[in-house]
């Protein structure tokens, strides 16, 4: 076997502690694993940074991103039922595949099964994936699967295509474009927080039966999430196209940070123009959680963030799907949030991580 040197080494513990995973959390982790990778191939036009690598072997972009999902980190089988399990580990592959403005067109699945997993748990799994994939027309067309001694994990790639002129990353915005946000936020954050309540219920009595009627927006906000297509179809309609654009997978503040970020810019939001659904805010309050931190920190809603030049301001605002929250600014002006009050608030990147 051949072995590098420095392989073998023994850690102390205040070296160990030092060299936490959870010291760098996820975003900082990719950074650290990534910060001096160098591209080889001239096919290989976007690598680590966006929602999805883009590569080039000529004629039409091939966009391709991944996903992983783990019981017990990403999900919770006491109130995710299987066939909502594998609808939504294949929409999020394909909500990245539309935040580059490109289409899903194949999907692979692959999967680590423990034992207490019967054929027909692995149906109900396939259903929901092969129900996403014939709604979103994507091709299942492969994967692998193994043994596990801790649950399921599922694997998901998404591959999509695009030409060069379609495809919008992150890096595009200009100091002054406007940012906007299709649908509304904080939803799935919300539906979350009720799925839990019921859950800890029911680990105390057994017999528990869960209330959730009158929470239909927000739990399938949680359990059946839906990629925009339709506000990538509606860019294609109205002949206009995103400078920049992200999914919102982490919360509004996390994916407005990687916008500027990549762009070299800072930006500018106001509070009350934060699209946020009657429900979301209602349920909300029963949790005196403030709907306006589930929007900005809660992720996995799944809408699209983007932004477009000043100059369409009148055309972008007669959109029904999509609200204007803000625009960009200079980079030494930071990343604020404006309050109907006036108070200014810095934005942190406080989304959920799995890797604390």
């Amino acid at each position: 076997m051949l072995i590098f040197a420095g392989d073998l080494k023994v850690m102390s513990a205040s070296s160990h502690h030092k060299d936490e995973i959870s010291n760098l959390g996820e975003f900082g982790l990719i950074r650290h694993l990534t910060k001096d990778l160098v591209i080889k191939n001239s096919s290989t036009c976007q690598g680590v940074g966006d929602d999805a690598a883009v590569l080039d072997y000529g004629g039409k972009k091939v966009v391709i991103t991944t996903d992983l999902l783990t019981e017990g980190i990403h999900f919770n089988l006491v109130y995710t039922p299987l066939k909502h399990l594998g609808y939504k580990a294949a929409v999020v592959n394909f909500s990245d595949i539309y935040a580059m403005n490109a289409q899903p067109r194949q999907l692979l699945v692959s999967m680590a099964i423990s034992r207490k997993f019967t054929v027909s748990m692995i149906d109900d799994l396939y259903s929901g994936i092969r129900l996403a994939c014939e709604q979103y027309g994507v091709d299942l067309i492969g994967g692998d699967t193994t043994s596990s001694y801790t649950g399921l994990t599922l694997s998901c790639t998404a591959i999509g295509e695009a030409s060069d002129i379609e495809l919008i990353y992150r890096s595009g915005a200009s100091k002054t474009d406007l940012i906007c946000v299709s649908g509304d936020l904080g939803g799935a954050y919300i539906g979350l927080q009720l799925l839990e309540r019921e859950s800890k219920l029911f680990e105390q009595e057994r017999d528990f039966q869960p209330v959730l009627d009158g929470y239909d927006y927000v739990l399938e906000r949680q359990l059946k999430p839906q990629a925009r297509r339709d506000i990538i179809g509606l860019f294609t309609e109205q002949g206009i196209r995103p400078t920049s654009m992200i999914d919102i997978s982490d919360g509004l503040s996390s994916e407005l940070m990687h916008l500027c970020t990549n762009s070299n810019t800072g930006c500018k939001i106001f509070s009350d123009k934060i699209p946020i659904h009657p429900e979301t805010r209602r349920v909300a309050g029963e949790f005196e959680i403030d709907p306006l931190i589930a929007a900005l920190n809660g992720g996995e809603d799944y809408e699209l963030l983007f932004t477009f030049p000043v100059q369409q301001f009148d055309r972008i605002g007669k959109l029904g799907e999509i609200n204007i929250i803000g625009h960009m600014v200079e980079p030494d002006e930071g990343m604020k949030m404006i309050t109907p009050h006036g108070d200014v608030i810095t934005l942190a990147a406080q989304g959920w991580n799995s890797l604390i």
